[in-house]
């Protein structure tokens, strides 16, 4: 092995006998806020949702705004560990909630009940959804990110971001309080029907809460629009908009 080779990894210069800094490794939070800035713009907004696959409860969708002139120093160390909600456990998105809550200079959330997705179908909803909370916020934000969805005409003008909210903090921030709102939302059905075990599924399907929709009936968290197992054997088991969704 090259005395070259060795240096490399031991971190010294063997023409001058010096140490030089190790590369320091870059924080998820870090990486997505990265995205943002290099769009140049000083406010921006993101939007995503929870609770688009669930059989039960209510679809919640976020959007946040960012001042990237103000999010600076010891307003922006908050984010560091940001991430897509999918990725961090329970506790640690409820510690990133309070962080992007402290950070944001504006939020958005709507609540949408299984019946109006019932009644107006989940993709709908869901767009119609997204279009209200980046119009809700002020000042208007110079660029708009969406996770994956265009909006239409009708929405302020946005960019739709595949897997956003791996790529944007404010797509990711946006996930993050759109998932603890909506955990928080089914934790507190959970006590109001008790028999489905809402607190632990938080509406998605599985063995146990299909289960306990065929021994006790659907109640009106149910999406009643959605083709399950739970409510007729023999149909597939996830809703029928998604799997003609892709």
């Amino acid at each position: 092995m090259s005395l070259g080779a060795i240096s490399r990894r031991t971190g010294n210069d063997s023409r001058r006998g010096r140490r030089y800094p190790r590369p320091v490794p870059v924080s998820t939070g870090q990486r997505l806020l990265r995205f943002d800035r290099r769009l140049g713009a000083r406010f921006v907004a993101g939007a995503d949702e929870a609770g688009r696959g669930p059989l039960a409860g209510p679809l919640v969708v976020a959007g946040v705004l960012l001042d990237y002139a103000t999010l600076r120093g010891h307003r922006v160390r908050p984010l560091a560990e940001l991430n897509d909600s999918k990725q961090v456990s329970p506790a640690d998105r409820e510690e990133l909630f309070h962080a992007v809550i402290g950070c944001v200079s504006a939020l958005s959330v709507r609540v949408i009940p299984a019946p109006e997705i019932d009644r107006f179908g989940l993709h709908r909803s869901n767009l119609a959804g997204l279009r209200a909370v980046l119009a809700d916020l002020h000042p208007p934000a110079e660029a708009c990110l969406v996770d994956g969805f265009r909006l239409g005409p009708a929405a302020p003008p946005h960019r739709a971001v595949v897997d956003g909210d791996t790529k944007s903090a404010a797509i990711a921030a946006a996930s993050i309080v759109a998932k603890v709102v909506r955990d928080r939302a089914m934790r507190r059905i959970d006590a109001l029907y008790p028999r489905y075990g809402f607190s632990s599924h938080v509406g998605y399907i599985t063995p146990g809460h299909t289960l306990a929709v065929q021994v006790n009936g659907p109640c009106d968290q149910h999406r009643r629009s959605f083709n399950a197992k739970a409510y007729a054997d023999g149909v597939p088991e996830e809703p029928a908009e998604l799997l003609a969704a892709g």
